[in-house]
């Protein structure tokens, strides 16, 4: 079976995250990831979950409940996002959602779709681009997503 071919150009890119934060993205619990700088890129994004397990998250009530019973995938692609903006909450203001951590920026993220299996690959810190094999392996498993 073979995949259409995409229009060449920059429609994606990947973001690394650490488990669980990653997972609890996935279940569409958390709707924002927290950085330290702004992005200015906006659309799809490959959800990389990196190589390190963030071991005091899994004792947070809030991730706890969300990722009971969740597979913790790290060194692969494990679904895709689109970013739709990025926000810092004004100063003194209460947080946006109760993932937000002050004085972070939010990545606002949309139409989560987990994959069926993991892809290994690596990721990078930032957004980066991923190679076209990677994107064609996650088309196959999501063979909807377009630019």
């Amino acid at each position: 079976m073979s995949t259409p071919a995409l229009p060449q150009g920059d429609w994606i890119r990947g973001i690394s995250v650490q488990q669980p934060h990653l997972a609890c993205i996935l279940t569409g619990a958390k709707g924002i990831e927290n950085r330290p700088k702004p992005w200015s890129w906006r659309g799809w994004m490959l959800l990389h979950a990196g190589q390190r397990i963030d071991q005091p998250a899994l004792r947070l009530p809030l991730v706890a409940r969300t990722i009971r019973g969740r597979d913790l995938p790290t060194g692969a692609v494990v679904g895709v996002a689109r970013l739709t903006g990025c926000h810092q909450d004004p100063d003194g203001s209460p947080p946006c959602t109760p993932w937000a951590e002050p004085g972070r920026w939010h990545l606002e993220l949309a139409d989560v779709q987990a994959l069926a299996l993991p892809i290994p690959a690596r990721g990078q810190l930032g957004p980066w681009k991923p190679t076209e094999d990677l994107v064609a392996q996650v088309r196959q498993q999501l063979p909807d997503l377009r630019p």
